[in-house]
């Protein structure tokens, strides 16, 4: 079984989606800030990301960020009073201090380039843990791993969906063989994840049509 190929509206609908986390690389985001001047549908596609991922951002507060360059400077390149000239070994010893430098400056790029480890969100299960699904969150992207069970049966397609508190359900994709990884900021405490059961190529109404085999809370049990 293989992924179905994204419709051309969902297609628009992630690449709206990717501009408001503000993911996208410049000449994209360059050609979509172009496309809603033009494009009335793409553009009510964004407002309506904007709205959905308004309320994200209520529990933190503006931070400025500190201005560390000094410190770093200081401790880089410490000032000391110049050492009278050495013939010989002083240049052989101003080239291991080059080395160290560079040493510790290709150190601290690799840290800064480290990849985020994934943090756990939610895990669905059954009772019995016979089908069990679990969701990470790893950069601007939420990971959905089936780890028990086997997907849906012919014909059909279990779908993921996520709901905000007093908010409708907002599907997330499809879980069939394959892990499913779709741009999304860390959902807060509150959020619902579920699975329903739809028909194959996922629910015709944009809206769960099918049984819910499996809910988690964000925050509960994870």
């Amino acid at each position: 079984m293989t992924d179905a190929p994204l419709t051309p509206r969902e297609a628009d609908d992630a690449l709206a989606a990717e501009y408001v986390l503000g993911v996208l690389e410049l000449a994209e985001r360059s050609a979509a800030e172009a496309r809603i001047k033009r494009d009335p549908a793409f553009a009510a596609m964004v407002r309506g990301w904007e709205t959905r991922m308004e309320g994200l951002n209520d529990d933190f507060k503006p931070v400025s960020a500190p201005d560390l360059l000094p410190k770093i400077e200081a401790r880089l390149f410490p000032a000391a009073p110049l050492a009278p000239a050495r013939r010989g070994f002083g240049l052989t010893f101003g080239w291991l201090s080059g080395a160290a430098l560079a040493a510790v400056l290709a150190l601290a790029t690799m840290a800064t380039l480290t990849p985020p480890r994934p943090d756990l969100v939610a895990t669905l299960a059954t009772a019995d843990n016979r089908l069990a699904y679990r969701i990470t969150h790893f950069g601007a992207a939420l990971q959905v791993t089936r780890v028990a069970g086997v997907p849906a049966v012919a014909g059909q397609v279990h779908e993921l969906w996520i709901i905000a508190p007093n908010a409708n359900p907002v599907s997330l994709g499809l879980l069939q063989d394959r892990p499913l990884v779709v741009t999304y900021p860390e959902p807060p405490a509150g959020f619902v994840f579920a699975v329903s059961v739809e028909p194959e190529g996922g629910s015709p109404t944009g809206q769960p049509t099918g049984p819910v085999i499996l809910t988690a809370e964000v925050g509960q049990n994870t």
